[in-house]
């Protein structure tokens, strides 16, 4: 049964917003925390292996995040523009976004599907991997390229599902791929001894699961917005608003794809210990941005259908309960992590060299994780109304403006502790900037009266 555009508009424009941000939010964060057990899976798995297997996975999860941020661009930018047009009862419009969305991400997947495959011993050796990884993170990183264009069109069709506010079925889907995920993973790396192949493919099959269940959501009209043949999009403009749009994630996301090969490369004259220390402190921080992110994609779909009715005071009081809940929940993790650094590490690999630099590394984070949310809410609050230039700056902070100087100069400064301390850095810094960019936003674009019907 398709689902009433109508009815769906009201319950965001009406319904009080601590509940209906729990509604929305609740199975966007399953879904972010979905993301983080495809990755955390095959980090504990695969640190099993060895040293240098772990370090692998560490390397190409740079590459991971470029097709991620792929898909998460193109679907940031469908989502940007879908959301303000149901609030208009734009349903159709909504549709031809979406389905020209979902084309272009099956188009650039497979394009880096292709090259990454074409160019693989070169792709990995770019990244950071260096030495005995580089074997590995060949093995790693072929199936991740084979799954790419089933990644990248999962990506767009979660983003379609979450802005019309139907996030329940995404997270249907999520959580089978992520359940499958772990189960496949011990019984392809260890029970058919494919090694850390073995983690890849079962990452591939997981996306790819995900990515049939939502397709059948849409072709059973479960969905507000209809992806069919007649909605692909006619017009340039079209491609072009959903890549304006998308930008921001680009930006974000693919300055954290550099941002982590930075760090993989700076880090390998310390040894494949200091690598593998480094990816498993990250993949600690990305569950963190994740539930982060997963608040923000519950509380972005309500922003955007309440600015395009026109209800300003609403985008406001959203803004602050998804920030004000989730920097709780960034300072409780903040802490238990700080106080149990040491035992969280040797979970994953009890090797002294990589319990020492990766605890230190938490430690370093687990002061600026508290300030996450607000940053990136201010970010997602000028995406998701349409503010691509704001938007595209303030995503670029983080991984791009802040980071890429501070991971030349701090390790030059203070060696393996300049590296473990450069993320905590760029994230107090994009946290201080955050500040004025909010304060104008709602002077300029939410002071006038709410619009009524």
């Amino acid at each position: 049964m398709r689902v009433n555009s109508e009815a769906q508009r009201q319950q965001m424009l009406t319904e009080p917003i601590g509940k209906l941000l729990f509604k929305k939010a609740a199975p966007t964060v399953l879904i972010q925390l979905i993301t983080v057990i495809y990755n955390t899976a095959d980090t504990y798995f695969v640190a099993k292996i060895d040293t240098g297997a772990s370090a692998a996975v560490g390397v190409v999860f740079s590459l991971m995040a470029i097709i991620q941020a792929t898909g998460g661009s193109i679907g940031m930018g469908a989502t940007s523009l879908i959301s303000p047009m149901l609030g208009q009862k734009r349903v159709d419009d909504a549709s031809t976004v979406g389905t020209s969305a979902a084309l272009m991400s099956v188009i650039a997947g497979a394009l880096i599907g292709a090259l990454g495959l074409v160019f693989l011993r070169p792709l990995v050796s770019l990244i950071g991997a260096r030495g005995e990884v580089i074997p590995y993170a060949e093995d790693y990183a072929r199936f991740i390229l084979i799954g790419a264009p089933f990644m990248t069109t999962a990506f767009v069709l979660n983003s379609v599902l979450r802005s019309e506010g139907q996030a329940v079925y995404s997270m249907i889907a999520m959580i089978s791929g992520g359940i499958l995920n772990l189960f496949i993973d011990p019984l392809l790396i260890f029970g058919f001894g494919m090694g850390i192949a073995g983690a890849a493919l079962a990452t591939m099959i997981s996306q790819m699961t995900s990515f049939f269940i939502m397709a059948i959501i849409f072709l059973r009209d479960r969905s507000i917005v209809r992806l069919r043949p007649k909605y692909i999009g006619k017009k340039p403009s079209v491609y072009l608003h959903i890549v304006r749009m998308g930008v921001p994630t680009l930006f974000r996301q693919g300055m954290a794809s550099l941002s982590s090969a930075l760090l993989n490369i700076m880090a390998a004259p310390y040894g494949a210990a200091a690598v593998a220390a480094i990816s498993i402190a990250n993949k600690l921080y990305m569950l963190v941005r994740h539930i982060v992110l997963g608040i923000g994609q519950g509380f972005q779909p309500i922003a955007g259908y309440c600015f395009g009715a026109k209800r300003y005071s609403r985008v406001k009081k959203v803004f602050w309960v998804a920030t004000g809940a989730a920097t709780v929940i960034c300072l409780s993790i903040a802490l238990a992590v700080y106080f149990f650094r040491g035992p969280i590490m040797v979970w994953f690999r009890d090797d002294p060299a990589v319990v020492e630099a990766g605890s230190a590394m938490l430690r370093f984070l687990c002061v600026t994780i508290p300030l996450m949310a607000f940053s990136t809410y201010v970010n997602q609050l000028y995406q998701s109304l349409g503010f691509a230039v704001g938007a595209t700056f303030l995503a670029s902070c983080r991984q791009g403006i802040f980071f890429v100087p501070l991971v030349f100069l701090l390790p030059a400064a203070f060696g393996l502790t300049g590296i473990e301390a450069v993320q905590a850095a760029a994230d107090l810094l994009t946290f201080v900037v955050s500040i004025p960019f909010l304060i104008y936003f709602f002077r300029k674009h939410l002071s006038a009266p709410d619009a009524e019907e």
